[in-house]
């Protein structure tokens, strides 16, 4: 607590370069990194899930993760092509 006082009073924070805005909480990138974040944690949680309780063996619920990132796939792949965007 001294230290972050003292840091205040002999003002050496002046002499701390601030965070550009291209790392700023609010920015793009950090925004996007926040959302990755969560659907990982998203895909950990359903991966527990379907593990833990309803008694899938790992290796089916991989199996349900890869076919979900297929069809997914497939789905905005087919959005792409109907919105004619390449």
């Amino acid at each position: 607590k001294a230290a972050f006082i003292n840091f205040i009073s002999d003002e050496e924070w002046k002499s701390i370069e601030p965070v550009s805005s291209w790392f700023g909480p609010s920015s793009f990138l950090m925004s996007s990194m926040s959302a990755l974040f969560k659907l990982s944690m998203w895909i950990r949680h359903g991966h527990g899930y379907l593990t833990e309780n309803l008694g899938i063996p790992v290796w089916g619920s991989y199996a349900v993760f890869g076919l979900a990132t297929l069809f997914l796939g497939m789905v905005l792949g087919l959005v792409s092509v109907a919105l004619g965007i390449d």
